[in-house]
């Protein structure tokens, strides 16, 4: 049941979950199920108050961050170019990362699965069989990079 009168007790105050002490400003943020005077709640990396830079922060690693500083560090898809979230499962080739469903062969588009081998060239992820050369394989030229998929989360 919910009462509906209204109370004239203010709400009692708040920890900060940046400094530990009470929030007894106007304003305060909530984000990561935890409150926060707007002073604390800054980007990991660039010290930039996340309340004064957008409604959105990012969390990994146990780093509180901003949009940018987080695609600086954990990347957006090499593939489609998006921000990738912290929580999904990626694929890393040559210092690349992909979402899952972006890792697929630049010929066949078939995607690819840990475990499969692939080759990475020139900044195009190829499958086994479609990698460019194939016929030229065994000749005297030296053998193409290849790799197998590795997942990261």
């Amino acid at each position: 049941m919910v009462n509906s009168q209204t109370s004239s007790v203010p709400p009692a105050p708040r920890s900060c979950a940046g400094c530990g002490g009470k929030i007894a400003d106007r304003f305060l943020l909530f984000s990561m199920e935890r409150y926060w005077h707007t002073r604390c709640l800054k980007c990991s990396c660039c010290q930039a108050q996340l309340g004064d830079i957008g409604t959105t922060c990012y969390s990994k690693g146990g780093m509180i961050l901003c949009r940018s500083d987080y695609i600086k560090l954990f990347g957006a898809c090499s593939a489609c170019g998006q921000s990738i979230p912290a929580n999904e499962m990626v694929m890393r080739a040559q210092g690349n990362v992909y979402h899952i469903k972006c890792f697929s062969c630049a010929t066949c588009r078939n995607r690819l699965i840990p475990g499969d081998r692939f080759h990475y060239i020139n900044g195009t992820i190829f499958c086994e069989h479609d990698r460019p050369g194939a016929a030229l394989h065994n000749s005297h030229l030296a053998p193409l990079q290849s790799s197998s998929v590795l997942t990261d989360q």
